[in-house]
């Protein structure tokens, strides 16, 4: 039987340790000496259980104790997977465990979106008669919730109840995030729902809880809502922090209404907050998605004014507001300031500079950039490449371009649709439609299924060159695929087939030439 399960004397001899401290109950000198045998990691589960089932079976009780130990040692350590087997070899021998190992087992299953394993551990502590308590429920509800299973979430709160137990502000705040994550789908009305609940039940909603409700309701693009609840939470005696603030600009920014979320800035020092970096980098994007230059450089002085220090985010979004706008000379004195500053450019500061001299077609800068990007000891990463084959195809060198895809794959790197469907439209802006169906069948073996700007590039060239049948035949393969057409598939039939006098047969589908 020794042989059969590998026994080590080292094992047995830790075992026998942990017995002896177990009778004088010294479990601070237990959880010290598992530590050391866990991170060793020179057993298996097979020999602990057995030794412990054979010559140590007249000791149930300690048994158990150390098996908790182990369990718990184990997660704290982050060996998951050997937590979970020693969890299922205890049940199987019949010892009991405590949600002093299975809850942070349970946490450690959900950081890692176990949610099968998270789900069977739950059910087994139900079988084996654990004492559940309201941090087990409220695990399992995160662990729903973490994968969008919100009706099962929502299932356990019924549940909470049944067990005896009393729901608790982290209950209803894990519920209330997973509905807000899900805002875009409209299911904000239901994250409200539970803030009235939580009230009706006299469980007082706290910051996390406000917060939560006002980023999900910017979230969904509704303002007057995310206010309504910023309003309640003032009434309810609670303080708005700087993330509740920085929450409602980053709404106001991303509507297009920077006055107001200037206003909030401007509101903050009143209540003795003092705008961060986050706040400052959130105004400067939002400045500069208007376009609006000379407003963002302005709120980077401002930020240097109340002494808050800039990073390499709000580096990146001057310097790529000021590529968008041509004005390259004052995004090369942006990274210089940076450098002068001892703030690190990263991959993201030399592709936009790079990009930015592509767009002014000043490809020996853009050259000399990625050379100096890899003197720093970067390397070009995917974006950086689309946007090198992007300015080629521009240029009608779709043959440098290709070459460009080759040296990503030898780098390691994935090409993405952005990169497929920009060598695709370069060859069909040359004509060179064999090549542009080479290069769709070459994505598709890549893994990477044909999206709407791939069919539209395709049925565009092919229009051009009067393959009008061909380009029709693309048009029905992509509604057969269930990919939706949008405005721009819409705009190629219009005026590359019907104002040519081709009328589009689409097999089963109604094509209507006043759609959106």
């Amino acid at each position: 039987m020794e042989h059969e399960y590998c026994v080590s004397h080292d094992t047995e001899m830790y075992l026998e340790v942990f017995h002896m401290l177990a009778r004088e109950k010294l479990y601070g000198e237990i959880r010290k000496l598992l530590n050391g045998f866990v991170k060793k990691g020179e057993y298996s589960n097979s020999e602990v259980f057995h030794i412990l089932s054979t010559k140590f079976a007249g000791f149930y009780g300690m048994n158990s104790v150390i098996v908790d130990m182990l369990v718990q040692t184990c997660v704290k350590n982050l060996k998951v997977g050997l937590a979970v087997e020693a969890v299922r070899r205890a049940w199987d021998y019949g010892f009991r465990l405590s949600i002093l190992s299975c809850n942070p087992l349970l946490s450690a299953l959900v950081d890692e979106r176990e949610t099968k394993v998270m789900e069977y551990v739950f059910k087994e502590m139900i079988r084996m008669g654990v004492k559940l308590d309201i941090t087990t429920f409220n695990t399992v509800i995160n662990g729903f919730c973490k994968v969008g299973q919100l009706q099962r979430a929502n299932d356990l709160l019924e549940d909470i109840k049944l067990w005896g137990l009393s729901p608790s502000v982290v209950t209803y705040n894990t519920l209330i995030d997973g509905y807000c994550k899900m805002a875009r789908v409209g299911r904000m009305y239901k994250a409200d729902a539970f803030l009235k609940e939580m009230v009706s039940m006299n469980i007082s909603p706290n910051e996390i809880t406000y917060n939560t409700l006002i980023d999900g309701f910017c979230k969904d693009q509704n303002l007057p809502s995310a206010l309504k609840v910023y309003k309640e939470m003032k009434c309810q005696g609670l303080k708005p922090n700087v993330v509740t603030y920085n929450t409602l600009i980053r709404g106001f920014c991303s509507d297009g209404k920077i006055d107001e979320a200037l206003q909030l800035r401007d509101d903050m020092s009143p209540q003795d907050l003092k705008p961060n970096i986050i706040t400052y980098n959130i105004l400067i994007n939002g400045y500069a998605k208007k376009g609006m230059v000379k407003e963002a450089r302005e709120l980077l002085e401002d930020a240097d004014r109340i002494g808050v220090i800039p990073s390499a985010v709000t580096f990146n979004t001057l310097i790529d507001a000021y590529c968008k706008a041509g004005m390259m000379d004052e995004a090369v004195a942006l990274l210089n300031l940076m450098l002068k500053r001892n703030i690190s450019p990263d991959v993201s500061t030399y592709n936009c500079l790079i990009g930015g001299f592509y767009k002014n077609e000043d490809f020996e800068a853009a050259d000399d950039i990625l050379k100096e990007m890899k003197s720093v000891g970067l390397q070009a990463d995917t974006v950086t490449y689309n946007i090198r084959i992007g300015a080629l195809c521009q240029k009608g060198n779709t043959r440098n371009a290709a070459k460009l895809l080759d040296q990503m794959l030898e780098m390691g790197l994935t090409p993405t649709h952005v990169t497929y469907n920009t060598l695709i439209d370069g060859y069909c802006t040359k004509g060179n439609l064999r090549d542009a169906m080479n290069m769709r069948l070459r994505m598709d073996k890549a893994g990477k299924r044909a999206n709407v700007v791939t069919y539209n590039v395709l049925i565009k060239g092919l229009c051009s060159k009067g393959k009008l049948q061909e380009a029709n035949k693309l048009l029905n393969e992509m509604l057969e695929k269930g990919l939706v057409p949008n405005r721009i598939t819409y705009d190629i039939i219009k005026e590359e087939m019907m104002e040519k006098g081709f009328s589009p047969d689409i097999d089963g589908h109604l094509y209507q030439s006043s759609a959106p």
